[in-house]
């Protein structure tokens, strides 16, 4: 199963996929402060509770201190799955039409991916985020 993480300022929403359907959701509190391990400990133990095998996982984060310690996460309990951090550089397929895309949150470029995906070009999307 695919386990999607999205880091926002306020909480951090976990979900599994098995293909394009939503199995497990979750949102804890997203805490900049917390660990690598602190965050193993959280995110293994809602999985286990429902029994998830996580076998991809992909990561959007607008809280830079967040992701530091996610990365490490990943590094130290999930080393063995395949995952894909969505940051400045990655290359979606999806054309940002302004002057610098490295300037663009994570969070907006998933945004438009996923507006794409779903129902193509051109599209508007509206997210309503803590820092809004």
């Amino acid at each position: 199963m695919l386990l999607a993480i999205d880091v926002g300022n306020t909480n951090t929403v976990l979900a599994t996929f098995e293909g394009e359907r939503l199995v497990h959701s979750w949102r804890i509190q997203t805490d900049p402060r917390a660990t690598a391990d602190e965050l193993a400990l959280v995110y293994r133990g809602l999985l286990a509770a429902d029994s998830v095998r996580v076998t991809g996982i992909s990561v959007c984060s607008s809280v830079p201190q967040a992701l530091r310690e996610l990365r490490w996460m990943l590094d130290r309990h999930f080393s063995g799955v395949p995952a894909l951090v969505v940051e400045a550089g990655v290359r979606t397929g999806v054309p940002l039409a302004i002057d610098n895309p490295k300037e663009v949150g994570s969070d907006r470029v998933v945004n438009a991916l996923a507006a794409y995906q779903l129902y193509g070009g051109p599209a508007i999307v509206v997210d309503f985020g803590t820092s809004t």
